[in-house]
C-alpha cells in the first residue's frame, strides 16, 4: 500500500540546479558542456594507470578525514612555491571531495542560525541554499552588468551587526571579472577588526 506521507524539502523553492539543466541540454545536443568543464576526450592514460596501480596497492580505502597525508604536504608545497604563502599541513589543509562539499562545510562550521552571509550576483548556485540551510540570511549583492566589478559602498551599507561572512570568488564564476588591487584594500579596509569571515572560492 502506498504510504501517504511525503517528505518535504527544507528548499522548496530551490528546483533543479543550473548544472543539472545545461548538462541535460549539452547531452541533448551533443555540445561541449562548458559549465562543468567536462572534456571531450579520454584522460590521459598514464593517469588511468597510475590510479589502477595505487588501487592494486591496497591504497582503496577510507582516507583520513583531512585528507591523506602525502596529498596535503603536496598541496603546501605547491602553495608555497606558487604563492609564497606557507601552511602547515597537518593543521592548515583539507582535503575535499569537491567545490560543493568544501563550500558546504565551510558554511556550516562557522555560519550560525540569525548570522547573514554576503555574497555577489550572479553567482554559483549553491551560495544561498547552503546558507539558507544555517539558519542563516543570505545576503545577495549584484554586480555591475557592465563589467562585473563590485561596487563597496554598497557592501558597506549592507553590512550589519549579523554579518558573519563575505564569499568572494575571483575569477569571478561566470564572468570571469578578477579582483583588482583596490578590490583587495577595499575588501581588507571592509573587514579589518571584525569578526567577518573572508571565504574565498577560488574556482582555479
Amino acid at each position: 500500500m502506498k504510504s501517504a506521507w511525503t517528505p518535504q524539502s527544507k528548499l522548496p523553492a530551490v528546483g533543479t540546479t543550473i548544472f543539472t539543466v545545461i548538462g541535460q541540454l549539452a547531452e541533448e545536443h551533443h555540445a561541449l558542456n562548458l559549465s562543468q568543464g567536462a572534456p571531450n576526450f579520454a584522460p590521459d592514460p598514464k593517469l588511468v594507470e597510475s590510479a589502477a596501480r595505487a588501487m592494486r596497492a591496497g591504497h582503496n580505502q577510507y582516507a583520513p578525514m583531512s585528507g591523506v597525508h602525502a596529498l596535503r604536504d603536496a598541496l603546501a608545497l605547491k602553495t608555497q612555491k606558487l604563492y609564497g604563502a606557507t601552511y602547515d599541513p597537518a593543521s592548515e589543509i583539507t582535503v575535499v571531495a569537491s567545490a560543493s562539499e568544501g563550500l558546504y562545510a565551510t558554511i556550516s562550521a562557522l555560519v550560525h542560525p540569525g548570522d547573514e552571509v554576503i555574497y555577489f550576483e550572479p553567482s554559483f548556485d549553491s551560495y544561498g541554499p547552503i546558507v539558507q540551510l544555517q539558519g542563516a540570511t543570505p545576503v545577495a549583492i549584484k554586480l555591475s552588468p557592465v563589467d562585473f566589478h563590485i561596487d563597496w559602498d554598497e557592501v558597506q551599507a549592507a553590512v550589519t551587526p549579523r554579518t558573519r561572512m563575505i564569499i568572494v570568488n575571483s575569477p569571478h564564476n561566470p564572468s570571469g571579472s578578477a579582483f583588482t588591487s583596490v578590490d583587495i584594500e577595499r575588501l581588507t579596509a571592509l573587514t579589518r577588526d571584525s569578526k567577518i569571515i573572508v571565504l574565498s572560492d577560488e574556482v582555479y
